[in-house]
């Protein structure tokens, strides 16, 4: 059952990444031909694109994560014993699940102030700008937990064809 929820979660959160990148891609690319062609522009492109990629940056967080694409140094983890490295491991996730329990009770409540507030341009409550932080958060701990395990026993993160590119020239 957990295989499942797992398998339907990544195919969601890849599905929102591509609907939000697709969009992004045709609202920038529509407003700049606009631009060039007419000398018009439309006038909310610029805000609500900017809007998608940071709800883009946060929602995509997680996967990176689970793949192992976010910056690391491996040094410590290289230089000390096999048991160590495992505590050692178990000690970022930790810190890491922490930090994203915190962003995203903080991300709620900053949610909260900020509602009554609007955007310059398409006037959307900044609230809904701002629920990417704990949205994206939230994400990061379900993925933590569904590799945490496997990345403290063996060090591995996954594994996939289509998110990595070098591995698709390999196989």
């Amino acid at each position: 059952m957990l295989a499942k929820f797992d398998r339907g979660f990544l195919w969601l959160n890849r599905v929102l990444l591509m609907m939000l990148l697709a969009l992004m891609s045709v609202l920038v690319l529509a407003n700049v031909m606009l631009r060039y062609t007419t000398g018009d522009s439309i006038v909310w492109a610029e805000e609500l694109s900017r809007y998608l990629m940071i709800w883009l940056t946060f929602l995509g967080a997680g996967l990176v994560l689970r793949h192992g694409g976010h910056l690391a140094i491996d040094n410590v983890q290289d230089a000390i014993p096999a048991h160590a490295g495992r505590i050692l491991r178990a000690l970022i996730l930790l810190s890491v699940a922490a930090f994203a329990v915190a962003m995203t009770w903080l991300g709620t409540s900053y949610i909260i102030r900020a509602w009554a507030q609007t955007t310059p341009v398409m006037e959307l409550p900044f609230g809904l700008v701002y629920s990417a932080l704990p949205a994206g958060f939230l994400f990061l701990i379900i993925h933590m937990a569904m590799f945490a395990r496997r990345y403290v026993r063996n060090r591995s993160f996954d594994q996939d064809r289509d998110f990595d590119s070098s591995m698709s020239a390999t196989l």
